[in-house]
């Protein structure tokens, strides 16, 4: 799952934008771990909430402590040493909480470790600052993973073309989204976001609700699948057991269009903001700008969103290595919401879409 070079190097990396210090450092930050070593704590377990330590030596290789309850995802790390703390065996009585167990641990071995990532420190700012701008750049073990978590989401995308219909709730179509998602995936997987009948700006999206579907509601599938932290992050609208209206076809159209126009400036070197306005022109030439309330899209990663920010006025510039959204949305009372989105990687030449559902209204 996780590529050892790549994890070294992304250590490396960091390390340099550090000013490659003379002593470990210790981080504690779950998406840290993650991006470091590979270290992920599944959150259908009993060790959901806790974590590790990664104690990152000068030359960058590392170890990793952990309780010996967490689940059998640590076994994805690609840490040079693993370090199990027995806090609980299920027998004898644990000696400290939890959340205490591992610092004595790692200051056996590094006396005078202290977490280095906390954020009421300078230098924890500065590690959390790197490590956001470094994750701009995912390799290609980061890139994989997303492509797998887009794979088995379209194949829920697929089916509720197919079966939507008038009389289910809203929670009926996520259950079967997670069904889908968990067996196509081989394995208990977080699935979240909006599964919502939009009537208008009144209800942009939101989480299922046990509201019931009824013939011509516009309905927004949104919704992401985490595979070991990373997750894609795209949507379709589907009118709702019958023929489109004209009006909802052309929200539709419009929307198309604007996606292309975001395409077509998803460039490495251009400026955020910039591809904002390609999508935001679209609707503003004909006369629907003040029904596009929010951005253009975002970064994805193992953050949701996560920079760049395509809004108004951002001054971040896009860079080769980049995986974002483009997600045009119109909501007009008295026809209904729309939102659609595609997931990219930006390269030096370009783009390359990592998503490619079915994107029609029925």
């Amino acid at each position: 799952m996780f590529d050892k070079n790549s994890c070294l190097k992304r250590r490396q990396d960091f390390l340099a934008s550090m000013g490659n210090p003379k002593n470990p450092l210790v981080l504690s930050d779950p998406a840290h771990l993650t991006w470091l070593s590979g270290f992920y704590v599944d959150p259908f377990s009993l060790g959901a909430g806790f974590g590790g330590l990664l104690v990152i030596q000068p030359d960058a290789s590392c170890i990793i402590f952990y309780d010996t309850r967490l689940p059998d995802s640590v076994a994805a790390c690609v840490a040079d040493d693993m370090v199990a703390v027995n806090w609980y065996d299920g027998i004898f009585h644990p000696k400290t909480s939890r959340a205490l167990c591992l610092l004595p641990e790692v200051e056996k071995r590094f006396p005078g470790a202290f977490i280095h990532d906390r954020i009421d420190t300078g230098q924890g700012v500065e590690i959390h600052k790197n490590i956001s701008r470094l994750r701009r750049k995912k390799y290609p073990d980061e890139i994989a993973i997303i492509r797998r978590s887009a794979q088995i989401a379209e194949k829920a995308h697929e089916w509720a073309l197919g079966n939507i219909a008038p009389g289910m709730t809203e929670l009926d179509v996520y259950a079967e989204v997670q069904k889908i998602c968990t067996l196509h995936g081989g394995r208990p997987l977080v699935v979240y976001g909006d599964f919502a009948v939009s009537p208008g700006p009144a209800r942009k999206g939101g989480p299922a609700t046990q509201r019931k579907l009824r013939e011509s509601d516009m309905f927004i599938l949104d919704f992401s699948v985490v595979i070991f932290g990373y997750r894609c992050d795209f949507t379709n609208t589907i009118v709702v057991g019958k023929k489109p209206t004209d009006s909802q076809q052309k929200l539709m159209d419009l929307a198309k269009r604007a996606m292309d126009a975001g395409e077509n400036n998803l460039l490495d070197g251009v400026n955020a903001s910039h591809v904002y306005e390609a999508v935001m022109d679209v609707f503003a030439n004909e006369g629907y700008g003040d029904h596009f309330p929010h951005h253009a899209g975002h970064g994805l990663g193992l953050s949701h969103p996560e920079a760049p920010f395509i809004v108004p006025g951002s001054d971040e510039v896009l860079v080769a290595g980049d995986v974002v959204t483009l997600e045009p949305g119109l909501y007009v009372p008295d026809v209904g919401g729309l939102r659609i989105e595609r997931n990219y990687l930006v390269t030096e030449s370009g783009f390359e879409c990592l998503t490619h559902h079915d994107i029609r209204l029925a």
